[in-house]
C-alpha cells in the first residue's frame, strides 16, 4: 500500500487494492478514513453512502443476535448495535440510519433510532426556507421527514400531490412552525409564480 500524510504530517495507510492507477509520490488523493477490524486507522478511495453525523437510507446485509450489518458502500459493513434498533431490523430491507462515533469503542456505528439525533429545540430554519429532506416514516397524518440532517418535520398526506418513498431525498420548503417547534413541511414553494 501507500502511506498518505495530511498537512499536519499525520499518516494513514491506503491498502494496495485502493490505489488508483498512475498515482505518484506527491499526488493528492481524496480518501475516506475509518478504523479497520483491528482498530487501525485506514484509508480507502471508496466513497461511503453516509458520513459522520449524517442520515442515509441503507440496506441491511445481515442480522444476528447482537447487531445488524449495513451496506454503506465500503468493503467493511457498517455495524448497528442491537441497542440502536428501535425495531428488529430485517436483512434485505432498507432503513434510515444515522452515523456517529461510539464513545466506548471509538468506532463509527449506525443507529436506526433517528429521533435520538434530531433537535427541534434550537431551530436553524424559518418559514419559507428551502431545505433538503429525507422521507423517514409514514404516519397516520402523512410522513415524518428529516430536515437538513438536524430537525424533524411533517408533510401532511393531503398536501402530497405526487407519491413519495421512504428514504427518498428531495428539496422541500418550511411551511409553518407550530407550537412546541413542530415543523410543517411542503414539497411545493408557497405563493404564485
Amino acid at each position: 500500500g501507500l502511506y498518505l500524510a495530511d498537512e499536519e504530517g499525520k499518516e494513514v495507510l491506503l491498502p494496495g487494492k485502493y490505489i488508483p492507477q498512475n498515482v505518484k509520490i506527491g499526488d493528492e488523493l481524496k480518501v475516506f478514513i475509518y478504523k479497520d477490524s483491528e482498530d487501525r486507522l485506514i484509508a480507502t478511495t471508496q466513497t461511503p453512502k453516509i458520513t459522520l453525523h449524517q442520515f442515509a437510507y441503507l440496506p441491511v446485509k445481515a442480522v444476528n443476535a447482537y447487531a445488524a450489518f449495513v451496506d454503506w458502500g465500503l468493503d467493511k459493513d457498517l455495524f448497528v448495535p442491537y441497542k440502536e434498533q428501535p425495531q428488529k431490523l430485517i436483512a434485505g430491507k432498507s432503513y434510515v440510519f444515522y452515523l456517529y462515533v461510539d464513545e466506548q469503542t471509538d468506532r463509527l456505528v449506525a443507529s436506526a433510532n433517528a429521533d435520538r439525533f434530531l433537535n427541534n429545540e434550537a431551530l436553524t430554519i424559518q418559514p419559507g426556507d428551502e431545505v433538503e429532506i429525507i422521507i423517514w416514516q409514514a404516519t397516520d397524518l402523512g410522513y415524518n421527514v428529516i430536515i437538513n440532517n438536524v430537525h424533524k418535520g411533517l408533510i401532511y398526506k393531503n398536501e402530497l400531490f405526487a407519491p413519495v418513498q421512504i428514504g427518498e431525498t428531495r428539496k422541500a420548503y418550511i411551511k409553518k412552525i407550530r407550537e412546541g417547534n413542530r415543523i410543517d413541511v411542503q414539497l411545493q414553494k408557497s405563493g404564485y409564480e
